[in-house]
Order: C-alpha cells, then sequence, then structure tokens
C-alpha cells in the first residue's frame, strides 16, 4: 500500500526545499544567558559528570535495596557472611615479636540481625528516592544548559567551531 504525501504525517512535516522537518525554535535558559560559552560547556561537563556519578550511587543503592527485600538471596548471603571457620581455608598468621591486643571481630549474624531487614529497606528505599530526584534535576539543568548551547549554536553557527579541536595550522587558516 502506498500512502500519499498528503496522508504521511512525516511528509507534512518536511519543508519543500530540503526534506528535513521545520527547525523547532531554540530553547533559551535565562538564568544561563550570563555564562560566557567556555562557562556554560564547562558547566554542562560538570553535570555529566555529576550525573554519572549519582547515577553510579543510585545504581548501588538499587542493587543493596533489591537484596534487602529477597528473601531468598538475603538467606544465601547471611549464610555466606555468617559462616565464618567452616569457608576458611587461610592459614593462621603467627604475630611475630610477641602478642598483639587486637579488637574483637564482630559477631556478623548479631549485627545483621540487630536492624531488621525491612528497617534496612525503607532505608534504602528512601535513598534511592532521594537519589533520583536528585538525578531528576541535573537532567533538567543538562537539558536547559544543551539547550541553550543550541540556542547559541544557532544563532551564531561560528561558535560550534570553538568547540572543535584544531591544530595550530589550521586555526591559523595555513593549509
Amino acid at each position: 500500500m502506498t500512502t500519499t504525501h498528503a496522508a504521511d504525517p512525516r511528509a507534512r512535516r518536511r519543508t519543500a526545499a530540503g526534506g528535513q522537518p521545520p527547525r523547532r525554535p531554540a530553547q533559551r535558559a535565562p538564568e544561563l544567558a550570563p555564562l560566557a560559552l567556555d562557562e556554560l560547556r564547562a558547566y554542562r561537563q560538570e553535570l555529566i559528570t555529576e550525573e554519572a556519578r549519582v547515577s553510579y550511587w543510585r545504581r548501588l543503592v538499587q542493587a543493596r535495596l533489591d537484596l534487602a527485600v529477597d528473601e531468598t538471596a538475603l538467606g544465601r548471603l547471611r549464610t555466606v557472611l555468617t559462616d565464618q571457620q567452616r569457608a576458611s581455608r587461610r592459614i593462621a598468621v603467627q604475630p611475630v615479636g610477641g602478642h598483639v591486643e587486637m579488637p574483637p571481630v564482630p559477631d556478623l549474624a548479631v549485627l545483621w540481625e540487630r536492624e531488621g531487614c525491612t528497617e534496612v529497606a525503607s532505608r534504602l528505599a528512601d535513598a534511592e528516592h532521594q537519589l533520583s530526584a536528585y538525578r531528576r534535576g541535573l537532567h533538567e539543568r543538562l537539558d536547559a544548559a544543551t539547550g541553550e548551547l543550541i540556542a547559541r549554536y544557532r544563532e551564531e553557527p561560528s561558535l560550534a567551531l570553538r568547540a572543535l579541536p584544531l591544530a595550530p595550522d589550521a586555526e591559523m587558516g595555513v593549509a
């Protein structure tokens, strides 16, 4: 079946000259207007770095939350963490030069039971919600910075060339 040009919504959006959809208006961010172009680029890069860091921590919290909620995995983890001597095949280290006072090793089973799984899961869920909200805010700020850069590039396309790494000869116009 052939679609007529008028019935195809993509075709209606295309311009007759280039076949490309019309440009959306540039999204300006008034709060970013005072920043110089290099400052705006640096700000955007800081947001990208922070988003990667927050995403990493969010994934860690989500994984720990999954463990706290999944009773089967939690039981296996508890067994591994509390099975102190049976699985250990290490040779005991003999102190050289006499007895050294060492702090007692905590009983991992007691430590795990001290905070109930429900409390741990609740705290992890709160942390995940806070990280997610912060991450959403970062995405909004990143979108605003990107929109501001695009708007500036559309207004003055030569600004985009300043972002490209050029050889010193190319900057001077020498070929």
